[in-house]
């Protein structure tokens, strides 16, 4: 099972692409410094071999002190005297001669190649007591071989020449060094003179073969070794990188096991990991909210409706218990209606609250001047407040506005009931409308006894009944509530502001074009 899940598994998915990558890495890096000292050790070979290769045909070549070819963008070495140089490149019309391969390796005079010896300094070189194993063949013309020194191999093939070497004859169109080439664990070189003498240069190239595989080895150890720390140290830093993944696992556990105080601790806020933990953890404080207030309004909607019921089963228990004339049967069923009543009214609240809770209520929307919709509301309430001995006095400027009228009369008129049931007899409720900053301003003010500061932010929450004296039977609480809803579904907020003993101030902002 757990080897089913390693595929599965985003730390071992990274771990895997992470190795993938540091092999390519360092498997590369191993090839090219392979491939660097090998080509340095070629090149070294190659230079001896130059070396001794020239020694010899400096032998072959007696009179010049200097044989080496001329490179192609210069001209020839001054190895000649200099009155001989200047009269065989110039003829009579002191134009230059044409150069052949003459000029550059005359064909020696007075030598026998055939009792061809090398001097000391130049046999030295190819001594078989060396490490390195150099060796030198010299053909004649016909493949003859003339003389040869050092450790010769074997098994040398003394024909085989690459087809590169065949026409190769030194001159001013060909003055480069010869080329060399391997041949059966072998590095040599190869050149014909003018004369006709062949001269093959090589040595072994196994002490350099050693070389490599050393190189090869510590290159394999080194790698090896900084693979395993790499795998460790991405291991680590895997791990450390996804555990933050992991806490939001085990809190969104918790969470789902019914636990809604857990939070995920995360320590780097500023990485992509840690911003995720901190919108998680606003996302489950505004879910622990969201459901302490629903079971808080379930509560409160229970104890609400309680009470009608309760009135209604004790007026029926009683119309029950004995006979009554029909003033008693009356009197009990007005009670009866009079708590439906109020249940019917909870209950509308509620079903408008949850309406426009899912996003479902619909607001019919249109011009309006709002003043006109605020007279017509203190129009309303106005016997309300003569009943209380309540003033009532209004400021209203022409406002238009785009909304829905039914809805706005319904806030208009919950804050007006509010101001002239919460305050003083003989009291006064001012109303006052304008314009500012692009808003529509209402702002509904009374003169009575104000809100405490503690309950002064939860007067808009759902049941929410500040003051315990003045609540009765007929208010749920629920008057804010769905005054602030439809203020909000119109683009605008209310606020409630108090000073003890001053009275209250609900102010409601409304955008001029929504």
């Amino acid at each position: 099972m757990a080897l089913k899940m390693i595929p599965k598994s985003i730390k071992w998915r990274l771990q895997i692409w992470y190795g993938l990558i540091l092999v390519v890495v360092l498997a590369g890096f191993g090839v090219m410094a392979y491939q660097l000292e090998r080509g340095r050790q070629i090149r070294r070979v190659d230079d001896e071999l130059h070396r001794r290769f020239l020694v010899l045909i400096k032998v072959l070549r007696p009179g010049p002190p200097q044989l080496e070819r001329p490179p192609q963008d210069r001209p020839p070495q001054d190895w000649q005297p200099r009155d001989d140089r200047q009269s065989r490149d110039r003829n009579l019309d002191n134009r230059p001669r044409e150069q052949t391969p003459d000029d550059f390796f005359p064909p020696p005079e007075g030598q026998n190649l055939e009792s061809f010896t090398l001097p000391v300094y130049a046999a030295s070189l190819f001594d078989t007591n060396q490490p390195d194993e150099f060796y030198f063949v010299i053909h004649s013309r016909n493949h003859q071989e003339i003389a040869r020194g050092g450790d010769v191999p074997g098994g040398l093939d003394a024909n085989f020449i690459p087809a590169s070497q065949t026409n190769r004859l030194p001159g001013p169109d060909n003055s480069k060094p010869p080329s060399a080439w391997t041949q059966d664990g072998f590095r040599e070189i190869f050149e014909a003179t003018p004369a006709g003498t062949e001269v093959r240069v090589g040595c072994s190239l196994q002490p350099e073969f050693r070389e490599l595989r050393l190189t090869a080895l510590h290159l394999a150890s080194v790698g090896g070794l900084i693979l395993l720390v790499g795998l460790a140290g991405g291991w680590w830093l895997v791990g450390r990188a996804l555990q933050p993944i992991s806490e939001i696992s085990a809190t969104a556990t918790k969470i789902a096991a019914g636990d809604l105080s857990q939070r995920i601790n995360s320590a780097e806020t500023e990485s992509e990991l840690g911003r995720l933990a901190a919108v998680l953890n606003s996302t489950f404080a505004r879910l622990e909210t969201a459901f302490a207030q629903q079971k808080q309004f379930a509560s409160d909607a229970a104890h609400e409706l309680r009470t009608p019921v309760t009135v209604i089963l004790t007026q029926t228990q009683l119309a029950l218990g004995r006979d009554r004339d029909a003033a008693g049967y009356k009197q009990t069923v007005e009670a009866c209606q009079r708590a439906a009543q109020r249940m019917r009214k909870l209950i509308e609240s509620l079903l408008e609250l949850a309406r426009f809770d899912a996003g479902q209520e619909v607001l019919n929307r249109w011009r309006l001047d709002f003043a006109e919709t605020v007279a017509e509301c203190v129009e309303l309430v106005q016997p309300l407040a003569e009943a209380r001995r309540i003033t009532i006095t209004s400021e209203l400027a022409p406002l238009e506005i785009k909304g829905d009228p039914e809805r706005l009369a319904q806030v208009v008129t919950n804050l007006l009931t509010n101001a002239i049931q919460y305050n003083q007899p003989e009291g006064r409720v001012r109303v006052k409308l304008a314009q500012r900053d692009g808003l529509g301003v209402l702002e509904i003010s009374n003169t009575g006894r104000g809100i405490a500061a503690a309950d002064l932010p939860r007067v808009f929450e759902r049941f929410y009944r500040g003051d315990k004296s003045r609540a009765d039977g007929g208010h749920a609480g629920l008057g804010l509530s769905i005054c602030k809803v439809i203020v909000e579904a119109h683009g605008g907020t209310v606020e409630a502001a108090s000073m003890s003993d001053a009275g209250a101030t609900f102010t409601v902002r409304l955008p001029m074009k929504t």
